[in-house]
C-alpha cells in the first residue's frame, strides 16, 4: 500500500546538487576508460585538441571578449582582467602546452619501486589515475584547458568549475574540447563545466566523497581555505604567492634589479610575482634608491619601512602591517631594509605563503644558507621568481602549484595527478598460520 505522506518538492539547491553528483558520477565512467587508455591515443587526443582550439580560435575568442566587457562594466581590477583576457597569441600559447603535454612521458604503469621478497613474491609499485580530479578556479580561462589537458594525459576525468566572470569563455573552450572526445570515440564527460551561477556548485563538488577522488583549489586566498576547510573530499592545496626577493650584501646591483624588475613587472597578477622585496642592510644605501627609480620607471608603487622611504625618498608609501602579508597581484610590491640574511629568512617565515622566495648573491655560502633556511616549494638563486612556473620546469601546462607538504609539492604536472597501487606476483604462495 503507497504512502498517503505528501512527497517533499525538490528545492532548486536540490536540482543543482543533483546536477553536480549526476556529472560526477559519469566522470568516474569516463574515469575508467580513461585508465585503460594507451599512451599513443592520449597523445593523438591532445594534440587534435590543440588544433581545434587553434581552428575554433574566432569563436572562443567571441565569447571571451562578452566576458571582458562585462568584467570592465563591473569595475573589475586591471589585474584580473588581465588574468580573464583571451588572445590569439594566448589561445596559441594554450595549445601549444596541449602540444607539450603530449610530448611528455606517461605516468601511467611507471614502477615507482619494486622488489622481490625472500619467499619469491614479485612486489611492483606502479602509478595509477586519481579517478575524478575536481578543480575550482577563478577567472583565468587558460585553467580550463590546462586542466582538462593534464588529467586526460594522466587517465584522469575531470569536473571544472571556474568562475562566473569566465564563464561564457570556459563554455566556449569546453566545447571544443568535448567535441575532440567524442571525434575520438571517447565519452565526452570526461571533461565536464560545472555550473558557475550559483556558489553553490563548489559545496556540492567539495561534499561529493566517494564520486570525486581529489579536489584542487586555484586562486585567492578566500577560495582556497573555502575549499580546504569545508571540503569533505581530499583536497591539494594550491597556495597564494606573496613571494619574496632578497637582496643580499653579496649581490650585484645591476642583476638583482634586473631580476627584481622580472620578478615583479612581467605579469604582476600571477601567482609567481614578486609581492616583498627584502634588501640587506649593507647593500641598501646603493640598491633601494636606484630600485625605487626603476620600479616606479615600470610602474611599481613602492610600500616601504622606514628605512626604505628614509632612502627612497617620495617615490615610496609608507608601508602598513597587512603589506607584509598581501599578494597584491597588482604593480605594488612591500619592501625591507633587514640586518642579515637569518633576518630575511625569519621575515618570510612569518609573513610568506610558502609558494617560491629569491636570493640574489655571489657569495655561494650565502645561497646555501638561504636554500637550507627558507621553508617554500620553490627557491631561487640568482634567477626570478617567475620560473615557478609547470611550463618553465618542463611540465607542460601545470594544474596547479601546491604550497602544502603531503602528497605534492610546487607546479603539479602528470605524475603529481597519479596515485600508486601495489601489484604482487605469486605462485601458489599462501601466508603461514599464524
Amino acid at each position: 500500500m503507497e504512502s498517503s505522506a505528501p512527497q517533499q518538492a525538490e528545492t532548486p539547491g536540490d536540482e543543482l546538487r543533483d546536477q553536480v553528483h549526476e556529472a560526477a558520477r559519469a566522470a568516474r565512467d569516463a574515469a575508467t576508460e580513461l585508465a585503460l587508455l594507451p599512451r599513443g591515443a592520449k597523445d593523438d587526443l591532445l594534440h587534435a585538441m590543440a588544433d581545434a582550439l587553434v581552428a575554433r580560435a574566432p569563436e572562443i575568442l567571441a565569447a571571451n571578449e562578452l566576458d571582458v566587457a562585462r568584467a570592465e562594466g563591473n569595475g573589475t581590477a586591471a589585474g584580473l582582467i588581465d588574468r580573464l583576457r583571451l588572445t590569439n597569441d594566448r589561445i596559441a600559447g594554450i595549445a601549444e602546452g596541449l602540444r607539450t603535454v603530449a610530448g611528455l612521458a606517461d605516468p601511467i604503469g611507471e614502477v615507482v619501486r619494486g622488489n622481490v621478497l625472500a619467499n619469491g613474491l614479485q612486489l611492483q609499485q606502479v602509478r595509477v589515475p586519481l579517478g575524478v580530479v575536481g578543480i575550482v578556479y577563478e577567472g583565468r580561462p587558460n585553467v580550463t584547458v590546462d586542466a582538462a589537458g593534464l588529467t586526460l594525459k594522466s587517465g584522469n576525468a575531470v569536473l571544472l568549475r571556474g568562475s562566473a566572470s569566465a564563464e561564457r569563455s570556459n563554455t566556449a573552450l569546453v566545447e571544443v574540447l568535448r567535441a575532440v572526445l567524442v571525434e575520438h570515440e571517447l565519452p565526452a564527460t570526461a571533461v565536464q563545466l560545472l555550473p558557475s551561477h550559483d556558489r553553490a556548485s563548489v559545496r556540492h563538488l567539495i561534499t561529493a566523497r566517494g564520486l570525486v577522488d581529489v579536489v584542487i583549489p586555484r586562486g585567492g586566498a578566500g577560495l582556497i581555505s573555502t575549499v580546504v576547510e569545508q571540503s569533505t573530499v581530499p583536497t591539494i592545496e594550491t597556495g597564494v604567492g606573496n613571494c619574496h626577493v632578497y637582496v643580499d650584501a653579496h649581490a650585484d646591483a645591476d642583476t638583482a634589479l634586473r631580476i627584481l624588475l622580472n620578478s615583479k613587472a612581467r605579469r604582476p597578477s600571477v601567482c609567481n610575482a614578486a609581492e616583498t622585496l627584502l634588501v640587506h642592510r649593507d647593500i641598501a644605501a646603493e640598491f633601494v634608491p636606484r630600485a625605487v627609480a626603476e620600479l616606479r620607471t615600470a610602474g611599481v608603487t613602492v610600500h616601504g619601512d622606514d628605512e626604505v622611504v628614509r632612502l627612497g625618498g617620495s617615490g615610496v608609501v609608507a608601508a602598513e602591517e597587512h603589506d607584509w602579508d598581501l599578494e597584491y597581484g597588482s604593480l605594488d610590491i612591500a619592501a625591507a631594509v633587514v640586518e642579515s640574511l637569518p633576518a630575511a629568512a625569519e621575515h618570510i617565515r612569518a609573513h610568506g605563503s610558502g609558494h617560491t622566495e629569491a636570493i640574489v648573491t655571489s657569495d655561494v655560502r650565502a645561497a646555501r644558507q638561504f636554500t637550507a633556511r627558507v621553508d617554500s616549494a620553490a627557491v631561487m638563486v640568482n634567477a626570478s621568481t617567475a620560473f615557478t612556473d609547470g611550463a618553465e620546469f618542463g611540465m607542460g601546462a601545470e594544474i596547479g602549484i601546491s604550497t602544502q607538504k603531503l602528497h605534492a609539492r610546487g607546479p603539479m604536472g602528470l605524475p603529481e595527478l597519479t596515485s600508486t597501487k601495489w601489484l604482487v606476483y605469486g605462485d601458489g604462495h599462501v601466508r603461514p598460520a599464524g
